[in-house]
């Protein structure tokens, strides 16, 4: 009988081994940088906790396991390269302002060649493209002549051209920490602890500082010319939405998230079509990050309770059931726009102060905050609305003032 194979379960970082290729977070040049390399064809060249594709990672392990994928295959990128150009800009230098992606993760295949060619198995974490979206309000919108067919921007039959970006998730744990305002070290440990100790090195190796976590991504669809974005002297408008796959998808009428990501389309058209931009950020944090399940465990509690639904419960129910009322954590969220380049926000499709706030705190000026206009909110999501406006959550318009965001700091919104 053959003896078993051992399996190595982490690594420590050897007095007389090689060591990974260091990461400098927050150098502007990608080679002083370092490459993140999480993939786990060569074990020592590894210099990130965790490894590629987020939560996709769990069914390559599948795919592995079952023998329908090659544990050691290597993709081929030809040709894979971002169909549009995005960089670099000075915030991908600042490590304080980007710490929970990889600035460079869409052009690793170009800068990298000297390390694909001494045998780095090199990952990207962001991919460009371009595509045509369509859906039934967008049609809609055209038949009213609220959105124009112009051939460019939106084509005949209300097909909408976009640049779509995904990015994956790449965390710095000293930046992550600082940004909550957390020891790293207590990040680190409570990191394994939740996991159910899913990642040693968390804890074993505070030598490695960047974290590929198994969590969803963003995608951002940008509308008109991606050149502008980063100009402040061009209009544009951003719709920052989290994920919410029984409105967004299915068009269930207890929230108003389908009908306010498909307003932010609107506005980013109309920005587009006058000469700016517009993007549509979108966040996988379903159920403002507590999970579908849990999400559909406060519905039945609000439906239930003596009463019925009401705007006085709407946020103890949730707290109730997942112990917080809001696990997004919008601090995070304006990496992605601090990536785009962006310093001024022309027109914010949303009404919630936890984003507003996020975002200028971050340094990027807003001038105008777009609600959603009062009919286009459904029925069953009026207590929605009540609950947060008489929380003091939303503040519509003006743009709030310095003593408003001071009364506000630290509110659980839920836009």
């Amino acid at each position: 009988m053959s003896k078993p194979k051992h399996i190595v379960l982490t690594s420590h970082p050897g007095r007389g081994g090689a060591k990974p290729v260091p990461i400098y977070w927050g150098e502007i040049d990608p080679l002083k940088r370092g490459p993140i390399i999480g993939s786990l064809s060569k074990s020592s060249h590894r210099n990130a906790i965790g490894t590629h594709s987020g939560s996709y990672a769990v069914y390559r392990a599948l795919a592995v396991a079952s023998g329908a994928l090659q544990a050691d295959h290597r993709p081929d990128f030809t040709n894979t390269s971002p169909a549009e150009h995005i960089g670099p800009y000075p915030s991908w230098g600042d490590p304080n302002k980007i710490v929970c992606l990889d600035p460079f993760g869409g052009l690793v295949s170009e800068i990298y060649t000297q390390f694909y060619q001494q045998g780095y198995d090199i990952r990207p974490t962001i991919a460009i493209t371009k595509a045509h979206i369509n859906f039934p309000e967008l049609q809609d919108a055209v038949a009213k002549k609220r959105v124009q067919v112009d051939g460019k921007i939106v084509k005949e039959g209300g097909n909408l051209v976009v640049t779509k970006i995904a990015i994956d998730p790449v965390w710095y744990l000293p930046g992550i920490a600082a940004r909550l305002g957390v020891e790293e070290s207590n990040l680190r440990r409570i990191l394994f602890q939740q996991t159910g100790g899913m990642f040693a090195e968390l804890v074993t190796r505070p030598d490695l500082q960047v974290f590929l976590p198994p969590i969803g991504g963003t995608t951002v669809y940008i509308v008109g010319d991606v050149a502008n974005i980063a100009d402040p002297n061009k209009q544009l408008a951003v719709r920052v939405h989290d994920e919410c796959n029984g409105s967004d998808v299915f068009g269930s009428d207890i929230c108003t998230c389908r009908p306010y990501l498909v307003h932010g389309v609107e506005v980013c058209i109309q920005t587009a079509q006058t000469g700016g931009s517009g993007i549509i950020v979108y966040f996988r944090k379903e159920g403002r990050a507590l999970g579908e399940v849990t999400k559909f465990l406060v519905y039945n509690a609000r439906k239930r309770q003596e009463g019925g639904d009401r705007a006085d419960a709407y946020f103890a129910r949730t707290e109730c059931v997942a112990g917080v009322q809001d696990m997004r954590f919008q601090e995070l969220m304006p990496d992605v726009l601090h990536w785009l380049g962006i310093s001024k926000i022309d027109r914010l499709v949303s009404m919630s102060d936890m984003k507003y706030n996020a975002i200028v705190n971050s340094g990027i000026q807003v001038v105008d905050r777009v609600p959603i206009p009062e009919d286009w909110i459904p029925a069953d999501a009026q207590v929605e609305i009540v609950a947060k406006k008489a929380a003091g959550y939303y503040t519509p318009n003006p743009v709030p003032t310095a003593k408003t965001l001071a009364e506000t700091k630290g509110r659980s919104l839920v836009d």
